[in-house]
């Protein structure tokens, strides 16, 4: 079974068939013109403004995620901004560190929220998962993308960066909500 997944992100669409591999779904990228504006408030309504976008420029099922990091210390920032924090991923990454630089609580999580959607756009699942951890005061790994090179995951002494791409699936926001979403499909 093929579902669109609502990403431009060949990172995410790559970890998403990586954790899903022997499911029998295979997720592919939407059709051109896929350009949903997120101007939810919430994780949940930005996934869900993907997956409609994307069911309808693909007249196919979808699934859309919307995920960030949430550091406790700001309040939830960057939250649902964390891709647009700044310019470029090493930009955010020392955005945040300066921002953190004399702060002492460094507790943070990543959150990701998955909505899946009929070709009409009708919510069949709508989920989230969480990752906790801290803010790392510096980088460390080369694995991952976005903030995995500052986020140290709770109870290691590793960052997210430095974890074997098996290692972060299982644990990872993202590999926890969509285990669940897996789990609705069978």
């Amino acid at each position: 079974m093929k579902i669109v997944f609502a990403t431009g992100n060949v990172h995410k669409l790559q970890e998403i068939n990586e954790i899903s591999k022997g499911s029998g779904i295979e997720f592919v990228l939407p059709a051109d013109g896929f350009a949903p504006v997120e101007n939810g408030e919430t994780f949940e309504e930005n996934s869900l403004i993907k997956a409609r976008e994307a069911a309808r420029v693909s007249g196919m099922t979808a699934l859309a995620d919307d995920s960030g990091l949430c550091v406790e210390a700001l309040g939830g920032a960057p939250g649902i901004h964390s891709a647009r924090y700044a310019q470029t991923p090493q930009a955010r990454i020392d955005k945040l560190l300066n921002v953190l630089r004399n702060e002492q609580n460094r507790k943070a999580k990543f959150v990701c929220s998955m909505t899946l959607v009929d070709k009409d756009g009708n919510i069949l699942f709508q989920t989230r998962g969480e990752c906790y951890g801290e803010i790392a005061y510096r980088q460390s790994g080369t694995n991952g993308f976005g903030y995995d090179p500052i986020f140290r995951v709770e109870n290691t002494s590793r960052s997210m960066a430095e974890m074997s791409e098996e290692e972060k699936n299982e644990i990872s926001h993202r590999g926890r909500a969509l285990r669940k979403v897996l789990e609705f499909l069978k």
